[in-house]
Order: structure tokens, then sequence, then C-alpha cells
């Protein structure tokens, strides 16, 4: 019978933990952008996509909350009555809202999107962001998660700019105070 090291026992350990957390999350690719979801957070925790529309101009008009069948998203109940906005990580579309506190959501964030969109009129513009947690966050009575903040990643030609946005009233505070400091 073969005895179990300290490190092959850890390593299972660490496989099993690893599965279980990814079992929860679904990956999706749109026309658009690519997400993780977390069907436990109901909140997606990183997408990536590359600026489409420079000017703006993309109507959000009847636009609705769309459900996808066989996966477990946030909906209208988790937004009612509170400062959680349907934030959009990407160009309007489903699987990509998040509760984002309105403050951030129509201040420095759509003033940061907008930047995104100028240079899009020059430049391939690609953008990541990965939604922060706590290890137990707190939750709005619909059940969906609050995150804690925003990472973001815009690159075009040779640059990578990095933020990180916390998830509360920042409005009135500009756009590049965000920014994280470029590694060397």
């Amino acid at each position: 019978m073969k005895k179990w090291t300290m490190q092959s026992l850890l390593a299972v350990l660490f496989f099993f933990g690893l599965s279980s957390l990814y079992a929860q999350n679904v990956f999706v690719k749109t026309d658009i952008f690519e997400v993780i979801y977390s069907e436990e957070y109901e909140q997606p925790i990183k997408l990536s996509y590359t600026v489409e529309c420079p000017t703006g101009e993309a109507s959000r008009s009847g636009a609705s909350w769309i459900l996808h069948e066989g996966i477990k998203t946030s909906d209208n109940e988790d937004y009612v009555d509170n400062v959680w906005d349907r934030g959009h990580l990407a160009p309007a579309a489903d699987l990509n809202c998040v509760l984002q506190h309105e403050g951030l959501n129509r201040g420095p964030w759509k003033e940061l999107e907008r930047f995104e969109r100028d240079l899009a009129k020059y430049f391939e513009v690609k953008v990541t962001v990965k939604v922060d947690f706590t290890d137990e966050p707190e939750r709005v009575p619909g059940g969906a998660a609050i995150p804690r903040g925003f990472f973001k990643t815009i690159e075009f030609q040779d640059n990578v700019w990095k933020f990180y946005f916390p998830n509360i009233n920042v409005a009135g505070e500009d756009w590049f105070s965000f920014a994280i400091a470029q590694e060397l």
C-alpha cells in the first residue's frame, strides 16, 4: 500500500479545492466578450473584450434583463431599492452586469469607458475586468453577492494601464486617480 506524503496529500486537496471552486463557474464566449461567471455569487468574476463601438452610439433602448437557461444569475430583484446599478463590464449585453455602486457606475467608471472609446478611434483596445470579492461577500436581499471592487486593465499598442476601483460612492472623482502604479 502506497504511503501518502504531505506534498502529495496537499496536491490532491488543492486539486479538489480548485475543482469545487471552478465547478460553480461558467465560461461564456459571445460576439462581444468572454466571461467567467460565478453562479455562487450570481455575478461575473472576469470579463474580457475589445472595444468595438468607439462612437458610443450603441442604443440601450428596449434593453431588458435576459436570463440564461441553466445559469444562475442575478435578476431585477437584486437591483431594486438600493444603491446598486446594473453596471456593465462590457458594452451593454447580458451576463456582464454586476452590482456596481451608482456613484462609481455613473461617475469615474463611465468616464473611463468614454476614454476607452476615444482610444479605440486610433488603436485596438483590449479590456479585462476582474471583479474583486471578499471571502464572504455581503449580499443583496435577492441573493447576489456585492463585489468589493474592480480591477480593470486596458491594453493598446505597447501600453498596459491598470486600475482598481473600490465599489463605493466615488462620484466626482477623476478616473485616473484609480490608476495602479505600473510595474517596472
